[in-house]
């Protein structure tokens, strides 16, 4: 950030906040860096997410200049979703992220098993 001016709502830092808020952006992003992909084999590489929510995650990811859609005519009529240049500047970040997590997250778990404990406990 060149400049603080907080987390106004037209902070360029909140626009990449709300980006990586939502669980399932990040996710997909990531699923998407080997090449485009069709829904069935993003919604296998990534477990979990129904289709629902891997069709809104990507509305989203187009709205944002992210995720590029490609429909082929055909029959059946086919559909692939791939990055654009936009959403490829993600992945250095998204990774740095994962990394991160990766490294400290027994201790976040640790917190929170404390924090749990700490909870319950009688007094």
């Amino acid at each position: 950030m060149a400049a603080d001016h907080g987390f106004i709502a037209d902070c360029r830092a909140r626009l990449a906040f709300d980006l990586l808020a939502n669980t399932w952006n990040a996710v997909v992003v990531w699923a998407l860096r080997a090449g485009p992909s069709r829904p069935g084999e993003l919604r296998e590489r990534i477990g979990g997410i129904s289709p629902k929510v891997l069709t809104g995650t990507l509305r989203r990811l187009r709205f944002n200049g992210l995720v590029e859609r490609r429909a082929y005519a055909g029959s059946p009529p086919r559909v692939e979703y791939t990055l654009t240049g936009l959403g490829l500047t993600l992945l250095e970040p998204v990774e740095a992220f994962g990394v991160r997590v990766f490294e400290h997250g027994e201790d976040v778990m640790a917190a929170r098993e404390r924090a749990e404990a700490a909870e319950h406990a009688p007094g």
